[in-house]
């Protein structure tokens, strides 16, 4: 069984990766909220402008929702689907979250740092304020998920795959 702080930390990183997927998949529909339109959307999340169309933002919440899925099975959130996957899936799927997650806030960082971001723009202070310490936080959540012990019959043990 996993223990309390690590099915927190798992629920934590799961939620917020889940809610970001839905995010993303809002805006694949053509909404743009919280602002009025693509420009400034990329502007206010990307510090550039990318296009936001369906053929970027489906792939990448279905990401997110593997992550999310990957962190919690590996902190004994889902222990039903745990049993039907190798354990290596959780525990390297939750390392290459916190991989994802403490390179973005690294180079959130740099953008506050001051290279390539200018503190007069809204993005900035996202950045500053948001963005990258909730990657940082959520980035050691999902290592330390990743890393948490099991005991013996738990979501580490080796497995074969099923059909």
């Amino acid at each position: 069984m996993k223990s309390a702080n690590t099915r927190s930390r798992a629920t934590a990183v799961g939620a917020v990766l889940a809610v970001d997927g839905l995010i993303h998949l809002y805006w694949a529909t053509g909404r743009t909220w919280p602002v009025g339109g693509t420009t400034r959307l990329s502007q206010l999340v990307l510090n550039t402008q990318v296009p936001f169309t369906p053929q970027g933002l489906v792939p990448l919440a279905g990401l997110l929702f593997s992550g999310a899925t990957l962190v919690l099975v590996r902190g004994g959130r889902l222990p039903g689907l745990a049993r039907r996957l190798p354990a290596v899936l959780p525990r390297w799927g939750s390392r290459a979250v916190a991989g994802g997650l403490l390179a973005r806030g690294a180079v959130g960082l740099v953008w506050v740092a001051g290279a390539g971001a200018d503190p007069g723009d809204t993005f900035y202070w996202l950045n500053l304020l948001l963005y990258t310490p909730l990657c940082l936080l959520l980035g050691r959540a999902a290592w330390q998920v990743s890393a948490a012990g099991t005991a013996a019959g738990g979501v580490g043990q080796a497995r074969t795959l099923r059909a």
